[in-house]
């Protein structure tokens, strides 16, 4: 099992980015993924997770910023990232638990700066 994150980048203050984790060696349906995140100098927090039947929880901190989708068919889980601000900064991951193991995928990092 191995996911890839990517979709990262240079962002402004109140502006927009996609990332996509892309599973592979498992199949996504039946199964939710969860996303993390890591400040510079923080340590890694849970943020959100869209389920297996694609209900969605955040936390209270990217609520109604933060959206997450899923395309079973595609194997891949979308994060839309809108209103950014510099406390969004960070690398941003994602994670399945698949057969009682987690399986991160390897960061994918976003920086919101002017």
């Amino acid at each position: 099992v191995q996911l890839q994150a990517f979709g990262g980048g240079l962002a402004q203050p109140g502006g927009s980015l996609r990332l996509s984790c892309a599973v592979s060696g498992m199949r996504l349906s039946g199964n939710g993924i969860n996303w993390y995140r890591q400040a510079p100098g923080k340590e890694r927090e849970f943020f959100g997770v869209i389920t297996m039947e694609s209900r969605t929880r955040y936390l209270d901190s990217v609520k109604g910023r933060f959206t997450f989708s899923r395309d079973d068919a595609k194997n891949t889980v979308y994060l839309q990232m809108n209103s950014l601000k510099p406390e969004d900064t960070g690398v941003y991951y994602c994670k399945v638990t698949y057969q009682l193991k987690d399986y991160w995928g390897q960061g994918t990092l976003v920086t919101v700066s002017s």
